[in-house]
């Protein structure tokens, strides 16, 4: 898998929604606005149901945390991995810092913010409509222009093999 920002596939939609959290005196984070960029599977195919979280502050590009947040049941996130392997199966569901990701050692700390910011049930439906617009997106070349360059990047499938007598 491998996630794209929302603003690659549509950008009016994110330059329009994206979210921010202000944070003033917290005793574990410096005063500032923080900014939760969205990015989500360019699999066309994949129906993961998740969002990471570029966590930067207002103004820099410095990443900060990659925040993963999976808004499904776990029972979902076994079904659709195959599998019901628990460890694998929390870091799906929820809000995580992202394991394969760079974290700054204020990221524990973003993770409690953007978990509270996660609290408010309107934002986690506009990230699930963003999904499913992004998804959509992604088939629908007229959408998105990065769809057309996604599909010419994307590796071929595999040639077949002949099988041997």
């Amino acid at each position: 898998m491998h996630y794209a920002p929302l603003y690659e596939i549509l950008p009016e939609l994110a330059r329009s929604e994206t979210r921010s959290a202000t944070v003033v005196n917290n005793p574990l984070l410096p005063d500032g606005e923080y900014i939760l960029i969205e990015a989500y599977c360019n699999d066309p195919t994949c129906d993961c149901r998740r969002v990471m979280f570029n966590v930067c502050t207002a103004g820099s590009n410095k990443l900060l945390a990659v925040v993963a947040y999976g808004w499904e049941s776990k029972s979902f996130y076994a079904r659709w991995f195959g599998k019901n392997d628990p460890v694998i199966i929390q870091r799906m569901q929820g809000p995580i810092l992202n394991p394969g990701s760079p974290q700054s050692k204020l990221a524990p700390a973003l993770l409690q913010l953007v978990s509270e910011v996660l609290q408010d049930k309107a934002y986690v439906a506009r990230l699930q409509r963003h999904y499913a617009l992004y998804k959509q997106a992604l088939n629908d070349p007229v959408l998105s222009v990065f769809a057309q360059r996604y599909r010419r990047l994307r590796p071929k499938s595999k040639s077949r093999r002949k099988k041997r007598p």
